[in-house]
């Protein structure tokens, strides 16, 4: 049973939400089962969340039939290289590989010529048969279709001898002749072998892996109400847009993936959640992590999302009743799970020590791969980190505690991956100490096998860059070494101007940009500002002006040190 994808695409046209369409293709699945159909192919597929939406659809009709069918799924690839929704082969099979497909593939909008690249990719990555359906070319400008029977058997040749297709079949412009060239081509040919993957794979409009190779991928923490008090403004005012922004930014400053929360006890968390996932998801094309205590926010938020989204967390504080909420959405709607190192002891419910953070951690991977079946790969545990520089006796020394938990993790269970928050560790001390606290311990849980940091992006320092008496400092805070490590740390840097974000480098005053630029040291805006610079000043009152006042702030530092 053939089902198309409708007139409407909640990512492109809207018009319409996933609940309608849902209901549109539950009413088609009833009819076609109904109808005989041995099976249903969601087909032309152009936007994601319409397929997520069909498949809810089809679960629906199946659930009210009493019967189950087998499920197929086909995107169409425009010339472009994307679907009409922006996701490319590798995001389009990530964001649907929670489903159990009788095959993925791709068929219309172009020649198999053209689709050559994206069938490799999803031959390369996909545990499912896959199809490649072409049109007979792409149409002229009287619409009819040229390429040839001969010339399509050709290129699906080539497919065939790469091992790449299970499937093989023609669409637009395709007539009798080329279907039987195409089926002598794949006569007696073997089939194409399913790949066995445990990659840890997210998407939104782009695929991400998170491995050896992008450790540590970075999760950008300001579209965060209980984070970021400036992004908190823009919910609360309503500037939606804006606030988006904050989440380009993140991104452009080389966030992997953007942590989104929107639980402010003063508004409606599902409603902002809705009107702000409209707005950034026309801004980013990384993968979203869903932050949120509300199961009902998660799902609306899955449901707005094209990609495989990580829903941040779950956990064991209340035994298994977060993940009797939360998992089944994982399952329906495709997303990773970050487990939280919490459990039900009264004592101590969030894990402070190494022991007690591994210990809750294999019970909880015990739990979610036999009872729940979860993949291990899709499992993100966060040993959980606690404020050092508080002088709280329950926090102290918790920095060394969280960086060999993490070590336990990982090699206890090497395909899970671990996710910390990692500027917890710096709160409460001085601004411009938290910035090198946060990398200085950014690196020694990279060192231990950290996968996944949740920082501000715009402000992340390289710890090679880091002073050595600094990194000094930060060590001993965290391995509590020394007569009083707070102290001495807090003294350091009490005087010290943290370095400005670009956002707020944006709103000074042109003369302090130019001074902030030779203070810190960046080039980035640099060439612009003088652009705006020369407009009212000559060259040599800009140097002796704001530039030689960033050169003299810059000896007074030099002094105090």
């Amino acid at each position: 049973g053939s089902m198309g994808p409708t007139t409407k695409s909640i990512s492109v046209t809207g018009g319409i939400t996933f609940e309608e369409l849902a209901a549109s293709y539950c009413e088609q699945a009833l009819g076609l089962i109904e109808g005989g159909a041995d099976l249903l192919l969601l087909e032309t597929s152009q936007d994601t969340i319409n397929v997520k939406a069909g498949l809810e659809g089809i679960s629906q009709a199946s659930i009210e039939l009493g019967t189950e069918i087998p499920v197929s799924v086909q995107g169409t690839v425009e010339a472009m290289g994307t679907l009409l929704a922006g996701q490319d082969a590798e995001a389009f099979y990530t964001s649907l590989a929670h489903r159990d497909l009788l095959w993925i593939g791709l068929n219309c909008a172009t020649g198999p010529d053209f689709m050559t690249d994206h069938i490799r990719t999803l031959a390369s990555l996909s545990r499912f048969p896959i199809a490649c359906v072409p049109n007979a070319g792409l149409p002229d400008e009287d619409g009819n279709y040229n390429e040839t029977p001969e010339m399509m058997a050709a290129t699906v040749t080539r497919f065939l001898d790469a091992g790449w297709i299970n499937l093989v079949g023609g669409c637009c412009g395709t007539v009798p002749e080329h279907i039987r060239l195409l089926s002598e081509a794949v006569a007696d040919r073997p089939p194409r072998q399913l790949v066995v993957s445990s990659e840890s794979r997210v998407s939104g409009i782009e695929a991400l892996v998170i491995d050896e190779d992008t450790r540590p991928a970075i999760v950008g923490e300001r579209t965060n109400v209980l984070g970021s008090r400036r992004f908190r403004r823009l919910i609360a005012q309503e500037s939606f847009e804006e606030a988006a922004e904050v989440g380009r930014r993140q991104a452009r400053n080389g966030a992997h993936i953007l942590d989104v929360c929107l639980q402010d006890p003063d508004r409606d968390e599902k409603a902002d959640m809705t009107i702000f996932l409209d707005h950034l998801t026309k801004k980013i094309k990384t993968p979203v992590m869903i932050d949120s205590t509300d199961h009902e926010v998660i799902e609306l938020a899955l449901k707005r999302l094209q990609g495989k989204s990580i829903i941040n967390s779950v956990n064991l504080e209340d035994g298994e009743t977060r993940f009797q909420a939360v998992i089944p959405l994982a399952r329906r709607y495709g997303a990773a799970l970050v487990v939280g190192c919490i459990d039900e002891d009264k004592e101590q419910a969030q894990a402070i020590t190494r022991e007690r953070k591994l210990e809750i951690a294999l019970r909880s991977a015990q739990i979610l791969t036999e009872k729940y079946h979860i993949p291990i790969e899709d499992i993100y545990f966060d040993p959980l980190v606690f404020p050092t520089g508080t002088g709280d006796q329950n926090y102290v020394g918790s920095g060394v505690e969280t960086i060999e938990g993490v070590r336990l993790i990982k090699e206890a269970l090497p395909q899970a991956k671990t996710v910390l928050g990692i500027s917890n560790v710096s709160f409460g001390l001085p601004p411009a100490g938290r910035e090198v606290l946060n990398a200085v311990f950014l690196y020694h849980c990279v060192q231990a096998g950290l996968d996944m940091a949740i920082v501000n992006s715009e402000l992340l320092q390289r710890y090679t860059s880091i002073p050595e008496e600094e990194r000094k400092l930060s060590e001993d805070l965290l391995w509590n070494r020394g007569e009083d490590p707070i102290a001495a740390f807090a003294a350091h840097f009490r005087d010290k101007a943290p370095k400005a974000t670009e956002e707020e480098r944006r709103n000074l005053p042109l003369d302090e940009r130019l001074a902030l630029a030779v203070i810190e040291g960046t080039k980035e805006g640099l060439a612009e500002d003088l652009d705006e610079a020369l407009l009212e000043s000559a060259p040599l009152d800009i140097i002796n002006g704001p530039l030689m006042a960033g050169m003299a702030e810059v000896g007074r530092q030099f002094n105090a040190n």
